[in-house]
Parts: structure tokens; sequence; C-alpha cells
């Protein structure tokens, strides 16, 4: 009878394990560039509880040192799975090696210390650039074949590290986050969780790397060098399925120059209100799946990176051969992006099947004059959108890093000298063929934006079979070769279309829902514009300005 009941089990398994090969097998189909089958992890049978290391839950003792003894005589057994039963289980830094899968039960809440000393600093890459931060709550470095899977909770302790902006509380939440300690900015504006953090923030004139100070001080601003939550680097064969990670102190989840790396089933979750609290930050990677995973961040929420100017430049590897489908984006600063950090290039990625749930921009494209890099080859289709606070569809070639919905002292970015052209260099952005097919948004504040650079335009930008139920239409201005075909564009006021400074741009199918249809044509270096056959040439419907050619516009 036991014999039986093992083999009902094996047969089960093996079920189970087929439809997972199967769904992973699906998720190829009908992609536009030639995708390499990801290669999955597979791990030794050996498997062993963190309890049987000395680990005990209750959130009050640290388990690190329970943690480190049970990964490392998993890996000299050769590897296997390492069980978090029910229960909290605080610890420090979890390092990770390969053929070990850290198996989070349902039920489990493993909850890092908020405790700086236990992180100390160490070299790493941040938002692109080589820096140094705190060592990171879990972490790999050239591992192979290692998993993070199980239902349980992982959660960062991303309070006991971020700054808060007054205007992004509620007034007793101000009060309450005040009254924990900390310290306020001169202005009374920002909370900080120390006065490490603050001298910290103050030492930087550029993001999150204290350039004012010596490499010898960066110990006085510790606590300000907040580090991503999930680490992951050079490493190979890679799969995170099915636990919730949240609350991080910057990024959530960074794979960093990874190969066959696989995202699934994942919850991602961090304040509405935390800076850099990114869901997944794929940077330089090769050979991706990220699918039926739900995000819900304070910034990006499925983010293309491949390092910042010369940093990433040098490294000269671009995030490439990447599927994500089926996921679902609530709050963040953008739903599917590529940026700005993406000076090493991103080319061969599909997007599908996803779904935008008030995300202030939907699919969105940023980057500035000396980044550099190539990004190319990008197909998105089948994507639905709703409550989007800023464009559905945005293309930033000037992003300084403010929010899309500004935020108390951010200033609008945008071209501040549009006529200027500046010499094309290795420094210079490239982004083309990016191709977009059954978009769909309603109850959204702006359909699209392509702003290019006038050295270097947006090219070969295609959006077809597509409708936009959006208070304002479309902007397109430094661009080359830009289709919409069979677009709906429902828009509450202002202008249907403005076209500055650009050409070879059809709008032929386009039908524009709206009380009063109107297209305006700019710019000395405007050509080659075809329009709707109801947009004539009359004052209120199409404004061509005494600029533009002749015969510019069809």
């Amino acid at each position: 009878m036991k014999k039986s009941f093992k083999m009902i089990g094996f047969a089960a398994a093996m079920m189970f394990s087929g439809q997972i090969q199967a769904q992973n097998m699906d998720i190829y189909k009908n992609v536009e560039f030639k995708m390499p089958q990801v290669t999955e992890t597979s791990f030794p049978a050996a498997t062993v509880n963190i309890t049987q290391y000395g680990g005990v839950s209750g959130g009050k003792l640290k388990n690190t040192e329970a943690f480190k003894k049970a990964i490392d005589d998993l890996s000299k057994k050769g590897g296997g799975k390492l069980i978090v039963p029910r229960g909290m289980w605080l610890t420090g830094p979890i390092v990770l090696k390969s053929n070990i899968n850290l198996h989070v039960e349902e039920g489990a809440f493993i909850v890092f210390s908020k405790d700086k000393n236990d992180y100390p600093l160490v070299d790493v890459s941040f938002e692109g650039l080589n820096t140094i931060r705190c060592q990171s709550p879990i972490s790999a470095k050239n591992a192979k074949n290692i998993a993070i899977t199980g239902k349980g909770v992982i959660d960062g302790s991303g309070d006991a590290w971020r700054a808060v902006k007054k205007g992004k509380l509620a007034e007793s939440e101000w009060k309450q986050i005040v009254a924990s300690g900390g310290i306020l900015s001169a202005d009374g504006k920002t909370w900080y969780p120390s006065e490490s953090y603050k001298k910290g923030f103050e030492s930087s004139s550029s993001f999150n790397v204290p350039d004012k100070i010596s490499k010898d001080e960066l110990t006085t601003v510790k606590d300000f060098l907040r580090p991503v939550m999930v680490s992951l680097v050079g490493c190979d064969q890679v799969l995170l399925d099915g636990p919730t990670f949240q609350n991080s102190p910057a990024w959530n989840l960074h794979p960093l120059m990874c190969t066959n790396v696989i995202l699934r089933n994942l919850t991602v979750r961090n304040p509405w209100f935390s800076q850099n609290g990114d869901g997944v930050d794929l940077e330089s990677c090769k050979n991706v799946l990220i699918y039926d995973n739900t995000f819900d961040v304070g910034d990006d929420a499925i983010c293309i990176k491949s390092g910042k100017n010369e940093d990433g430049r040098k490294r000269a590897m671009p995030t490439e051969n990447v599927i994500i489908k089926n996921n679902v984006v609530y709050h963040g600063h953008g739903g599917f992006v590529v940026g700005s950090e993406m000076s090493g290039g991103a080319r061969n990625i599909q997007v599908s099947d996803c779904t935008f749930i008030g995300t202030d921009i939907g699919l969105r494209f940023k980057t500035t004059r000396g980044r550099g890099g190539i990004v190319e080859n990008i197909y998105i289709k089948n994507i639905d959108m709703i409550n989007i606070p800023a464009q559905t569809i945005g293309f930033n070639m000037f992003y300084e890093g403010s929010s899309p919905v500004l935020e108390d002292g951010q200033k609008q970015e945008g071209n501040k000298a549009p006529e200027k052209v500046y010499p094309v260099t290795e420094e210079t952005p490239i982004f083309r063929n990016i191709y977009f097919k059954n978009i769909n948004a309603v109850n959204s504040y702006e359909a699209i934006t392509l702003n290019g650079l006038a050295e270097m335009n947006l090219k070969n930008i295609v959006i077809e079979d597509s409708k936009f139920d959006t208070k304002k239409a479309l902007t397109i201005t430094d661009a080359d070769g830009i289709i919409l075909k069979n677009v709906t564009l429902a828009y509450a006021e202002g202008t249907g279309a403005i076209v500055y400074n650009s050409k070879n741009i059809d709008l032929s199918t386009v039908t524009f829902e709206s009380q009063k249809s109107s297209v305006k044509i700019l710019g000395a270096k405007t050509g080659s514009v075809k329009l709707p056959k109801n947009i004539t040439n009359t004052k209120n419907s199409l404004t061509i300005s005494n600029e533009v050619s002749k015969n510019a516009v069809q």
C-alpha cells in the first residue's frame, strides 16, 4: 500500500513538472526574434531545514549564522533545498551558493535585521555605476543553479533605511514617523532615518552616490548607502518562483550580468512612497523569462537596464533575449521601462499580455545625452491600461530623474534647447525599431509622447491596432519613421496630434475621436507627414506653421 502511495506521489510530481515545462514552452510561441530556450535550474535531492542548524523562529533572535551554516553544509554535499518553515525568521544577510534552493514555505516570513552593523560596505554596481554600498540582504556572486522558491514572504526592512518626504504621507502618518526618531531636513519637508543618512544625502551631488566626500569617509554615511534587497551578480541558471518580496531598502530584485534567469509567480511590493523602490531591475542580463508576476511598488516596476554612462559603455553588455508576459502592475513610476541607465544597450525583448492599473506611465522609455547605448528590436503587444496619470506610452530622451507625476520641488523635464544640435558621439543614445500592437488604454491622461533628440531622432516606432481613451492625445518631436496604423485616439482636450521637427510620419489611418479634431505641424525639419483625409487645411482642423516646407504634409 505504501509503495502505491509513493508511486502516486511520484506520478503527480512528474505530471506537475510536465505542466510547468509545457507552460514554459508556451511562452516561446510567437516571439518575433530568435529566442534561445532558457536553461532551467535542477537541484540534488538533498533537503535540510533551517532548524537543523540552530534556527529559531519568533522574530527576536537573529538567524544569520544558522543560514550560513545551512548553506555551507548543503553546498559541501553538492547542493539541494534549504527549507524555511512557517514562522518569523529574523536574520542578517544571506549569501547563496551554487546549487542551493532557498525554499520559503507558505507561512514563513524572513525579515531582515534593521541593524546597519549587520551590513558591511562592499563593492557593488548601483544605478549603473561602480560604487560602494552596504551588503544586500540576499546576494549571490558568480553562482550557478540557484533558486528562491515557495510561497513565503521575504521582507527587507526598508523602512529602516529610507528617507520619506512629507508630501507623500498623510498628516497622521507624518507625525508618526517623526515621533519614531530620526532627523528632519532644514526645511522640515524630509525625514531622514539618521544623521548618517542626512550627511550622505548632503554629500551627494547626483542621485545616490556621495561624491562630495572621500572613499575613506563612506563609513560616516553608511546609513545612506542603501542596498538592493536581492543582488545576483554574474550568476547562471537563476530561478525566483513563488515568494513575496517586499519592503526593500532600495531596488527590490536586481539580477546583474546574469544568464538563464526565470522570474515567475512572484508578488513584488514596496510602499508607493519608497524612493528607488523598483520592482525588478534586469541589468546586462541575457536569456530571461519574466511571467505571471504582480508588482505594486514605489518606482519603476519591470525595468530594463545595462549600466550608466562610461561604466555601462565599458561593460558593453546589453540586456537581450527577454520575454515578459502576463504580469500585472499596480502602482509604479512605469509598468514596463527601458532606462535610464541603458548605456550598454538593450535588444530582442518581447512584452505581452500585461495589465497596468494606475501605473504613472504605462510603457516608459527614458535616457539622456551622455548615456550612449542602442535600444532596438523591442516588441510590445496585448497591453491593457487604466487610470494612467501620465503617458500610456512615453519616450523621454531628456530624463533627469524626476517622477512622472511631479512631486514637491520637482520641475517638468523636457527639451530645454530644442533647436540646438549636439554632435553625435558614443555618448549619444539611440532608440529604434520598437513596435507596439493591440495597446488599449482608458481613463488616462495622455496617450502617446515621442520625444527624440535633434541630433538622434527616435527611429522606426510603429503602433498598430490600438485604442487610447485619454484626456490628451499625441505629441511627436524629433522623430523619423513613426507609423500609427489603425489607431484610435479618443481625447477630451487639446490637439489631436502635434508633430515637430519630425519626418516620415504616417498618421493616415488614425481616427481622432474628439469634439474638435485638430492637428498641428511645426518645425523647419518636418517633412513627409501623412494625415487622415478628414484632417483638412482649415483653421479648426489643421495648422501648419510657416517654417514647414511646402508639400511636407500630405
